[in-house]
């Protein structure tokens, strides 16, 4: 028997004995009229159903059905947020994220349905079954988190998944570093070699190795004795990226010692010199960190050259980005403030210094303590 219309939006179907409730959600994004019907059991109940319909739909809370899947808001996110407004390297790592894992654990789920259980189960399975530390499923669960907000802002989808799951607890990275002197047993061990330079920008003043790679003689006022860090020269997959510094406070002028000064003109003279010699085949890129064909080093590899140099060297195993955590420990333990190594670190805020470097604000409690102890003698 066919259904009847009791009251608009309402019809009765008296074979099923059931009251279905008609309710309109617009177009969707193709511009095809979306009509969805929900059965009640009496009239009391389809009124109220069609009533609280009809509320959310005049309070912004609710928001047409939609068939888009995770990988296809995704797609969309990075082509039309992500790849226009983020660094390259940025945009490289959400991919290898994006291709390695979420494409295929939850790429088919319709973004409407996807629900914070999914992403609790798809944390755990990262971590137990694919061997990854809680921070890096820490980054696949901020990838989420901006992509499924912008959703929500679109009026895609009506809350927000990331908002009811227990991410995994970031462990902060214990900065390893050396004493002063380890670190003269370094730059002792390392003159005369190629990564004499770039092990004292890094130990003398605490600059990233892609700060170094990304250093340009335009930028080394000898005059002035200043170094000028606006650049950083990174990689994102096989490509290399000259880019600005990580943020504003990285653009920074840091003050050339005595050391540096010289080694910095013996490299600039070594530089003519094979310029002179090569002529026409000598690539003048304006980098400082260069090799003997005058070739740019790549960030990975001076990494990878300065850790295989520590291990013929006996000295404690440390990257050399435990040389930048080295100035900084060894400037607090002379009695720089920790606001003054912050800046010279190219650090925001001083709090960014005092979280990376907890041992200093140890120190530094602990001296104070020492002070009162001995004021009350």
């Amino acid at each position: 028997m066919a259904r009847r219309k009791v009251e608009p939006n309402i019809s009765y179907d008296e074979g099923r004995r059931k009251y279905y409730v008609y309710m309109d959600y617009g177009q969707d994004e193709s511009g095809k009229r979306i009509r969805k019907y929900k059965t009640y059991p009496n009239l009391t109940q389809a009124r109220r159903a069609l009533r609280e319909f009809r509320i959310s739909q005049d309070t912004n809370q609710q928001v047409p059905p939609r068939s888009t899947t995770l990988n296809q808001w995704l797609a969309y996110w990075m082509s039309e947020v992500i790849i226009p407004n983020r660094a390259e390297t940025t945009v490289y790592g959400y991919r290898k994220i994006i291709e390695n894992h979420l494409a295929e654990a939850l790429g088919d789920v319709p973004i409407q349905k996807l629900s914070p259980q999914q992403l609790q189960q798809y944390y755990t399975m990262l971590m137990r079954d694919k061997g990854l530390a809680p921070n890096t499923v820490r980054r696949h669960h901020d990838l989420l988190s901006c992509c499924l907000h912008f959703a929500m802002r679109q009026d895609v989808i009506l809350r927000c998944p990331t908002e009811r799951v227990e991410p995994p607890r970031v462990i902060p990275k214990e900065a390893r570093f050396y004493s002063p002197e380890h670190l003269k047993q370094l730059y002792t061990l390392v003159e005369g070699h190629w990564l004499e330079l770039i092990v004292k920008l890094a130990g003398s003043l605490g600059l990233r190795r892609e700060e170094i790679c990304g250093l340009r003689w335009e930028r080394v006022d000898f005059d002035l004795r200043k170094i000028h860090i606006k650049a950083a020269r990174t990689a994102a997959g096989a490509n290399i990226i000259l880019k600005e510094t990580k943020n504003r406070s990285s653009t920074r002028v840091l003050h050339m010692t005595d050391e540096l000064f010289r080694l910095l003109k013996r490299e600039r003279a070594r530089q003519a010199e094979l310029r002179l010699a090569m002529g026409a085949d000598w690539p003048d890129s304006g980098l400082v960190a260069v090799d003997a064909k005058g070739q740019p080093y790549s960030p990975n590899a001076v990494s990878l050259a300065f850790t295989r140099f520590i291990r013929r060297s006996g000295l404690p195993p440390i990257t050399l980005h435990g040389l930048r955590h080295t100035f900084a420990t060894v400037a607090s333990a002379q009695g720089a403030p920790l606001f003054d190594i912050g800046k010279a670190l190219g650090h925001s805020t001083p709090s960014t210094t005092g979280r990376i470097y907890t041992h200093l604000l140890d120190q530094t409690h602990a001296a104070t303590l020492d002070r009162v102890a001995a004021a009350l003698k």
